[in-house]
């Protein structure tokens, strides 16, 4: 099975902090690298925790809100001054594209590359992205502006053979391919073997749902059900609930919630507020209500199994 990661870049929330860094993320999967959301000095959590930024094919921004997009621009630039060649796709709300362009236009002369924007409509959910490995899909999510979380999924893969019975049953190495697909096999003396005694079963397909900057949504479970890793915006405890609906955030039982109720294999809590010198009080409130959770960290990277 290959690798399915999450570096985690960032994880606080709008306010400055000497401890986290704005929202970022870089998923991982089958030799391909996108980004969620890049906060001011995403580039320099690139370098410091050595993800490899040459691969990064695409961006994805929930929602136009500095914290989420303020380093865009600036790790563009240095793209361009390192001889980025290849094209970088954006997806992001519309409202983000005459900053994100003008922005361009003004620092970044002769690029050497394409910048091609995309945008999403934050009010359904629709795949916005599919190449032959995975899906992105946008979840809609309901903040101060338009934003939606981004739901990675992997693509089934094909059956594994299992060289001992196909060279005891002398399969041609040509038809192998074949096998993968699902097909029996009928040997020259018609006897036909099941495809099932000659292969084995394809690797279980894998899920992350990034949910951003949002206020609490019973049935955002719907839209999440059975991810194997759910990220989940967590910038309050409940005793400052009231702020979380003043600014359309999440408290940490909230987030729990959402993951209980979607089934998920894990939870990942972050988007934290700069109140809390420690967030093991926003941690011990959500694995009251669901057990397995995590809190995100700079520099942590999370396999999504």
């Amino acid at each position: 099975m290959e690798p399915f990661k999450v570096h985690i870049l960032g994880c606080g929330s709008a306010l400055p902090t000497m401890r986290h860094n704005p929202s970022s993320q870089v998923v991982e999967l089958r030799g391909k690298s996108f980004m969620i959301d890049c906060g001011e000095g995403t580039q320099l959590q690139l370098r410091r925790y050595k993800v490899k930024f040459t691969k990064l094919s695409a961006v994805f921004i929930s929602h136009v809100h500095g914290d989420h997009c303020f380093g865009l621009p600036g790790m563009i630039s240095t793209f361009g001054m390192l001889g980025r060649t290849m094209p970088l796709a954006i997806y992001a709300p519309k409202e983000l594209e005459p900053y994100l362009m003008g922005a361009i236009d003004f620092f970044c002369h002769d690029l050497g590359y394409e910048v091609n924007f995309h945008a999403v409509d934050t009010t359904v959910k629709q795949v916005i992205y599919e190449d032959r490995s995975l899906t992105v899909e946008s979840i809609p999510l309901v903040h101060r502006v338009p934003c939606c979380g981004f739901l990675f999924k992997e693509k089934p893969t094909l059956r594994h053979v299992n060289r001992q019975v196909t060279d005891y049953y002398e399969v041609p190495v040509e038809y192998l391919p074949l096998l993968r697909q699902g097909l029996d096999w009928t040997s020259p003396d018609g006897r036909t073997v099941p495809n099932s005694e000659l292969t084995f079963p394809p690797d279980s397909v894998r899920s992350y749902a990034y949910c951003s900057d949002t206020q609490y949504l019973p049935e955002l479970h719907k839209m999440v059900e059975g991810v194997n890793l759910l990220y989940h915006e967590s910038t309050y405890s409940s005793e400052h609930i009231d702020r979380a609906q003043l600014f359309c955030h999440s408290t940490a039982a909230q987030a729990a919630q959402v993951a209980r109720d979607a089934h998920v294999g894990q939870l990942l809590l972050g988007h934290y507020s700069a109140r809390y010198d420690d967030e093991k009080l926003i941690l011990d409130e959500a694995r009251a209500v669901f057990p397995v959770t995590e809190l995100a960290e700079e520099g942590e990277i999370c396999d999504v199994k």
